[in-house]
């Protein structure tokens, strides 16, 4: 145990014998996990992001329909709210549920006529699950004791209607029913997605289900997880319970594949440009490594002639690079903690044609950097193993030195 004591005090002190060469190879360390933690960070934010937009505003992360609503979404599929199905609201994890009857219908005001879809919920449960009530821009929100509706920000310009208008609805009930009804408007909405705001309309779910002659029915129930990751836990247990009695469970993933296919194609495309990057930063760490043992093969030479053994001196090299590496990451670390907590609360806003694309994929065209401390890390870890690695040269050196030559150099 001493003589490892020995070997770090005196690798501590080697590493310092030659400042510049030392302040390179920390350098090039801690810039490798500064860019390598600000990417992964951006791309992660971005990507949760979008998830929230796409999946937390409207579809919400679980939800539990009559089997075969996935592949026919008609409202011939709606059920009654049945025990276990309350059940399944009240597990741990799940903080709620919020019961939905869906169908579309002409919406019309005045010589305006456009395609909406058309959403009866519970107002309270609703704003819990996808905060909704943050979505009002003009109004107020709406109430589940009276008939009256709210509806996107984009259908309300297409109408050319208001707060205070009233809405015209036309479709088709439960089996055939005829639907039609007016609705006072009492609040206009605004998402993220241009998709949703110019076709939805949301109404209390009592006065849905007298629109379309569907008493008591719904034709989701969506659950409220308390995270993400709890939704994705929870999935596999619950699709295997309710299957038995003729429901399914979708999950986001399920819901809106298209999300997670680009989701994994930008993934691996900022995974090659990380190992891209870690490529480059191990040549240049390579390159010091290489650089150090050239200059001190005299040194080594010299010590192993005068009977210290090699694999102490392979180790006390090694323990000089693992220190470059510990101050490297640590530095790397500390820049890149502040620049991402700037990122996380000050997000990087797109305009103009950037700003369209995003909008055209239905979420706000912003990147926010994620304080998840996975991502810190991976990066961390990635470039700490990656030195270590390297300083495997130096060992393979040193084994092979052949003393005489060593010290005529």
């Amino acid at each position: 145990m001493g003589a490892i004591s020995s070997l770090l005090v005196l690798s501590w002190r080697n590493i310092w014998r030659n400042k510049r060469r030392t302040a390179i190879t920390i350098a090039s360390i801690a810039f490798a996990v500064f860019f390598a933690t600000i990417l992964g960070s951006i791309q992660k934010g971005a990507w949760d992001n979008t998830v929230d937009n796409v999946v937390k505003f409207f579809h919400g992360y679980l939800q539990v329909h009559k089997e075969g609503y996935s592949e026919d979404r008609t409202i011939n599929k709606a059920f009654p709210l049945t025990e276990e199905l309350l059940q399944a609201g009240s597990m741990d994890g799940i903080d709620g549920t919020a019961p939905r009857l869906e169908s579309f219908a002409l919406a019309s005001y005045k010589q305006y006529t456009k395609g909406a879809l058309v959403i009866g919920t519970d107002p309270t449960n609703e704003d819990k699950m996808t905060d909704l009530k943050n979505r009002l821009v003009e109004g107020q929100y709406f109430d589940k004791s009276r008939d009256e509706a709210m509806i996107g920000e984009g259908l309300a310009k297409y109408l050319n209607m208001g707060v205070g208008d009233t809405l015209v609805l036309i479709g088709q009930g439960y089996h055939g029913a005829n639907a039609a009804g007016k609705y006072p408007i009492v609040g206009l909405l605004k998402f993220g997605s241009p998709e949703l705001n110019k076709r939805m309309v949301y109404l209390p779910l009592s006065t849905a289900q007298y629109l379309y002659s569907a008493d008591g029915l719904v034709t989701s129930l969506a659950l409220i997880p308390s995270s993400r990751e709890v939704a994705e836990r929870l999935e596999p247990g619950l699709k295997s319970k309710l299957s038995e009695i003729g429901y399914e469970v979708e999950g986001w993933q399920d819901m809106i594949p298209e999300l997670v296919q680009v989701r994994e194609l930008d993934t691996i495309g900022a995974i090659v440009i990380t190992m891209i990057l870690y490529a480059i930063i191990a040549f240049g760490i390579f390159g010091t490594i290489l650089m150090m043992t050239a200059e001190r093969r005299y040194e080594f030479g010299v010590l192993v002639s005068i009977g210290m053994r090699r694999w102490k001196l392979a180790l006390m090299v090694w323990m000089e690079i693992i220190f470059l590496a510990l101050i490297g990451v640590l530095i790397g670390f500390l820049l890149s903690y502040p620049v991402v907590l700037y990122l996380h609360h000050y997000p990087i806003t797109f305009t103009g044609e950037a700003a369209a694309a995003f909008e055209k994929f239905g979420t706000e065209p912003i990147m926010p950097a994620s304080l998840s401390l996975s991502v810190f890390v991976r990066q961390v870890l990635v470039v700490f193993l990656v030195t270590a690695v390297l300083a495997c040269y130096p060992i393979i050196n040193i084994n092979r030195l052949k003393v005489v030559e060593a010290m005529r150099s």
